[in-house]
């Protein structure tokens, strides 16, 4: 059964301070984030009824707004209520959060100051990013052609709709292909992150990933360090290049909708989910889901 378009839903999203019911939620046509890319978003998973980091996704969406040059006129304190009231009101347990802050339609052209700013916040259930069964066995991942660019030309390190064109286009050029998403390098050609996902590989028992200074440095990325640090695991961030994919053992991608998600393959290039993917991924279920790890 083909899933229900997005604008066809029962339920309420929070917008600019009042619950509408699902399909009202509108934007006019000629909206300035619909035509220049003046938004900003979040993506938050609860689970038990929690969102997992809720305050530090509503930080990092404000922040955000203000690398594009404007401010969301809530505030963090009430960005979080609203998330949590969107949850209670759908009657929601285990759900995927999706606040957004977009510039409205009262002009229109380039420069968008004093153009109002909105908030909307919704929720749904959305059990899994990848197909489960591909995800558990390992994803194969493409290599894209678009790389993340250099930060000097772009609010790189802003989760701005804009910046993610050219993920939508590796990641559909990649499934057109066979494979589940594809690694993005940053402009210099180095290892950089997937299209909407950062990536970790293991060598001797260690962690190495990509440093996060050209492109988004995930929250749960964060929270994936911390416990593996938590766990023993020595967690280097540094520059990697393609040439060293090889000489790794095992790779996992980390994101708020990947969460952790083992990867199989990078083009002809093959990895076995082992030891250390398995621990981060059972340290992962017990901090999101607390009550669990107590019993």
């Amino acid at each position: 059964m083909a899933e229900r378009a997005f604008d066809d839903r029962d339920g309420w999203i929070w917008l600019d301070g009042a619950f509408v019911p699902w399909r009202e939620a509108k934007a006019h046509v000629l909206t300035h984030a619909l035509h220049y890319a003046s938004s900003v978003f979040e993506g938050e998973r609860a689970y038990g009824g929690v969102i997992f980091k809720s305050a530090a996704h509503a930080r990092r969406l404000k922040a955000s707004a203000e690398m594009l040059g404007f401010e969301i006129p809530w505030t963090v304190e009430a960005i979080e209520a609203a998330k949590a009231e969107v949850l209670r009101r759908n009657g929601l347990v285990d759900a995927y959060v999706r606040p957004l802050a977009w510039r409205g339609a009262d002009k229109l052209g380039v420069s968008g100051t004093g153009t109002r700013v909105h908030l909307a916040v919704a929720a749904w259930e959305w059990p899994s990013y990848f197909d489960e069964g591909e995800r558990m066995r390992g994803l194969r991942l493409d290599v894209a052609e678009y790389r993340r660019p250099d930060p000097a030309t772009a609010p790189a390190l802003a989760k701005a709709s804009g910046v993610y064109m050219i993920a939508t286009l590796s990641r559909e050029r990649a499934e057109r292909r066979g494979f589940a998403d594809a690694l993005m390098l940053d402009w210099l050609g180095r290892v950089a992150e997937c299209t909407a996902a950062n990536v970790f590989f293991v060598r001797d028992g260690a962690l190495h990933t990509p440093i996060a200074d050209c492109f988004l440095s995930g929250i749960t990325r964060a929270a994936v360090i911390e416990l593996a640090r938590g766990l023993g695991l020595a967690v280097i961030e540094r520059r990697i290049w393609p040439d060293e994919l090889p000489s790794f053992s095992e790779c996992f991608l980390t994101g708020t909708a990947a969460e952790v998600a083992p990867v199989g393959a990078i083009g002809d290039i093959a990895y076995t989910p082992g030891a250390v993917t398995t621990a981060i991924l059972g340290a992962y279920a017990d901090a999101v889901r607390p009550r669990r790890a107590a019993a």
